[in-house]
């Protein structure tokens, strides 16, 4: 079986400890900080501005990260990263025990740096050691995980933080997680440099513009990229917005974002895996249209179900109290196969772009891939912004994106057929 073999395992391993402990640590500095060390702040800008500082160095470092990967051998480039990582959570550590926020902000961003050198390798590495009926299989591993890890790690670093030993249980956790990926990285087969001839651009700036023209030239590649992207636009909306939702539109308190939270990763992962079992290794494009078409019915529904759930008249509902009522299972369900079908849509757009890029230049269109991505994260924020100024409610915004998702889908369709 693909997943267990020597030439996935360990690859999946590490980019899920990997995801796994950005997101314990980002969730447990919110938490410490909204908390504990100044809960004065407002939550919300404190989150985004974690948020914001967490995806920067995507814009800052993806051309620099895309050149070193189609530079230098990928297996090693991991682990020479993995040790990085066991170094940033010893310095998280340092930060927790003395509760200085701004170090650990510091860190935060050079965590983010750290993921942005290694999403590159991560998704270039697969072509390299998986077969061509494989890679949607792989890929379908790599996105549920990645969703559970963010899942895992978000749960566990809210949950650990503010126990009475919470600098030590989220420090060990992030040392332990860090020190695991090393190990398991040493066992990712080698991986032989693509273009070892490579010269290295430092201008980090004309490197990207460079990189994003370089991507432009085989348009279905492109046009793969930008469904991602929108595929980023809409999670993003749709994470960032549960807390808001849970409380303010359905009266419910913290379980029910978990719950949320819960259900949409575990849809991406079956959806991720859906796609792969129907497609038998062939990459099926005709499931990214079929997924955003579902995606915009779902959210549609979504909307609906928002405006007759049932709302208790006490204080904020738990996620149990909310579930014991069939009209919030609708909500639940709706939710549910929204991320089913964000699954089935992803998974063949990136198996299309590792297998429509030159070897030698895979990874700086992965690295473009990423900037484009992190550009339409930041897009999605400011239109929720923009949106909630015109007094649209939450579950409005909902219905805007999907009707812009048809928008999207046309588009797609009429350029990947």
């Amino acid at each position: 079986m693909l997943f267990f073999s020597r030439r996935f395992l360990p690859l999946f391993l590490t980019q899920f400890l990997g995801a796994f402990n950005d997101n314990l640590f980002k969730n447990a500095l919110v938490m410490l900080v909204i908390f504990r060390a100044s809960g004065g702040q407002d939550a919300q800008a404190f989150v985004t501005l974690a948020t914001g500082l967490f995806m920067l160095p995507y814009f800052l470092f993806s051309a620099t990260a895309g050149q070193l990967a189609d530079k230098y051998a990928r297996a090693e480039l991991s682990r020479v990263i993995k040790l990085v990582e066991i170094l940033l959570a010893l310095f998280a550590s340092a930060g927790f025990f003395t509760g200085h926020v701004m170090f650990l902000m510091i860190v935060l961003f050079w965590l983010g740096t750290q993921a942005t050198f290694f999403g590159p390798i991560k998704y270039a590495l697969l072509p390299q050691h998986l077969k061509e009926d494989e890679l949607l299989t792989g890929n379908a591993w790599i996105e549920g995980g990645t969703f559970l890890a963010i899942l895992l790690g978000t749960i566990c670093g809210g949950l650990l933080i503010l126990q009475p030993q919470g600098a030590a249980l989220t420090s060990a956790l992030m040392i332990a997680c860090a020190v695991g990926g090393y190990i398991v990285s040493r066992y990712i087969p080698p991986a032989p440099a693509p273009e070892p001839a490579l010269c290295i651009r430092w201008n980090i700036f004309k490197e990207t513009i460079h990189i994003l023209h370089f991507a432009r030239r085989d348009r279905t590649v492109f046009v793969a990229i930008l469904g991602i992207s929108w595929f980023w636009l809409l999670g993003g909306a749709f994470l960032s917005q549960f807390p808001a939702y849970a409380k303010d539109i359905l009266h419910a308190d913290e379980t029910v974002v978990t719950l949320f939270l819960t259900v949409f990763s575990l849809g991406i992962g079956i959806g991720s895996m859906l796609c792969s079992a129907l497609s038998k290794g062939h990459i099926r494009l005709s499931y990214v249209t079929t997924g955003m078409i579902g995606i915009s019915f779902f959210t549609t529904d979504f909307y609906d179900a928002s405006q007759h759930a049932f709302l208790l008249d006490t204080n904020l509902a738990s996620a149990h109290a909310f579930i014991a009522h069939a009209a919030n299972l609708r909500i639940l369900t709706d939710l549910f196969f929204i991320s089913v079908c964000g699954g089935l849509y992803i998974v063949p757009l990136y198996a299309l772009i590792q297998s429509k890029s030159p070897a030698e230049q895979r990874a700086r269109i992965i690295a473009a891939n990423n900037v484009i991505n992190s550009l339409f994260m930041v897009i999605s924020a400011l239109l929720i912004v923009f949106l909630l100024k015109l007094k649209f409610t939450i579950p409005e915004i909902f219905l805007t994106l999907a009707i812009a998702n048809c928008v999207a889908t046309v588009y797609v369709y009429s350029r990947l057929k």
